[in-house]
């Protein structure tokens, strides 16, 4: 399903069909223009209700980071909050929240993203306050320490100590040998524990510039006072050097690959990837389908099989998440306390190879499109919600409007597409598989009196 990971300016274009008379007006509504200094922005005016979100879109995300500095991107995300020129530390969101404003953001392998949401009359000081961070953004040693901290401990919590996390983690490298994709978002601790304030300079100059960024604005504004006020804010700031391009070397898998976590749990769970296509291929929107045919909704293929009637699994997802390179389509069981992972496994693959042998029953097809109509036709029903989608649209498939044809083109999917899909990607030489097997949770031994 798309998620907030895409992007990639040399992304294949399909002709756009024609749209509904709702997706079109607000294809018409958009406003487009790019600064001399390469910001690109984008307007989506609407005055349903006098509120507005701000999106900025950066081209960068793990994918663009190296061995040593694994990770900076997300700590950037932390870093950009405490303090630059005109607002200083601990100011972004105390300035933001007193105008009635509230601010968030996410890091991805592909993708970091920063959006409020506020009342329409504090559109110049949210303008005001991204622009700061933008043009003379403060990374001093105190500062870098203090979210270096903050980070280190939140990969702690969210991977080391954490099942999926730890499981997600390996995966990655078996699923990768060579692409950037196979380090964890968050980074390696030692890397975590190393990157230097000049590591920090170098790319936030490089991958922070506005030459690599794109703004989007949805919302009750007057267009041509919004495109004023960033040309005041924004025109003034330098672009940045050519984005270093990622070479995808990664090659070609021939065989299952496995290994096992060992980590204190009630159950085994299983987590299996499969090598899928980039994000702007077409065949991403038919494993699309496909993704929300075998999990999404209590009688969905795998939770009706392997949860309702074998009884193997008490929970079965899949997530296939856009990327800009090859990406993963990715199976998790969470098994019963005292579940064989190796029946489990055995189950799953019978399910999927059905699917590749007889295809998806008509009422199975029908309704996963539906349900990716349908979630994609929400997001766009809110300011936020329509900056996000059209945003993310335009980074991942070079257009916006690609994303208003979506729901046409998932229509357009047949069962014989998704059949085939499922025979070319989830062959068993496309595969790994990590394992979790529960051990004791170890005693802490007492310490005498």
């Amino acid at each position: 399903m798309p998620s907030p990971t895409k992007s990639k300016s040399s992304a294949k274009k399909s002709p756009i069909p024609q749209l509904p008379p709702a997706l079109q007006a607000i294809a018409d509504s958009v406003i487009e223009a790019k600064l001399p200094n390469g910001l690109q922005i984008r307007l989506l005016p609407s005055d349903a209700v006098p509120t507005c979100s701000f999106y900025t879109f950066f081209r960068v995300g793990a994918r663009n980071e190296r061995p040593g500095i694994t990770g900076i991107s997300h700590l950037f995300e932390h870093m950009m909050f405490n303090g630059a020129k005109k607002y200083g530390p601990g100011q972004f969101d105390k300035v933001l929240e007193s105008n009635g404003g509230t601010s968030n953001a996410y890091t991805s392998n592909d993708l970091t993203v920063y959006y409020e949401d506020f009342m329409s009359e504090a559109l110049e000081k949210v303008i005001d306050l991204e622009s700061d961070r933008m043009k003379s953004l403060q990374v001093t040693p105190k500062m870098l320490e203090s979210e270096r901290k903050v980070v280190m401990e939140e990969r702690r919590l969210r991977v080391d100590n954490e099942i999926g996390g730890l499981m997600d983690e390996e995966l990655s490298t078996l699923v990768w040998k060579a692409h950037p994709y196979r380090w964890p978002v968050i980074g390696w601790m030692k890397d975590i524990e190393n990157i230097k304030r000049e590591d920090c300079l170098d790319y936030f100059r490089t991958f922070y510039a506005p030459n690599n960024a794109t703004v989007f604005v949805s919302g009750d504004f007057d267009p041509r006072q919004a495109m004023a006020l960033i040309k005041k804010y924004y025109g003034s700031i330098k672009p940045g050097p050519a984005v270093p391009m990622v070479q995808d070397s990664e090659p070609e898998q021939k065989g299952e690959r496995r290994a096992e976590v060992r980590h204190p749990a009630q159950a085994p769970s299983l987590m299996i990837a499969w090598r899928g296509p980039q994000g702007d291929d077409p065949d991403t929107l038919v494993l699309d389908v496909l993704q929300y045919a075998l999990s999404v909704g209590q009688s969905s293929r795998l939770t009706r099989a392997l949860v309702f009637e074998q009884e193997l699994a008490v929970g079965v997802s899949v997530d296939w998440t856009w990327r800009f390179d090859p990406g993963a389509f990715t199976v998790v069981m969470e098994l019963k306390p005292d579940g064989d992972p190796k029946i489990a496994e055995a189950a799953l693959y019978a399910q999927l190879q059905k699917v590749a042998d007889h295809g998806l029953e008509p009422r199975e097809l029908e309704k996963a499109k539906n349900n990716l109509a349908a979630h994609l036709l929400r997001e766009l029903a809110t300011n936020n919600g329509r900056a996000h989608a059209l945003g993310t649209y335009e980074l991942m498939l070079g257009d916006w409007r690609q994303g208003l044809a979506l729901p046409s083109r998932y229509e357009s999917i047949t069962a014989e597409q998704v059949q085939a899909a499922a025979k070319k990607y989830l062959a068993p030489e496309r595969r790994s598989v990590v394992t979790l097997v529960p051990t004791e949770e170890k005693e802490t031994p007492e310490v005498a009196a």
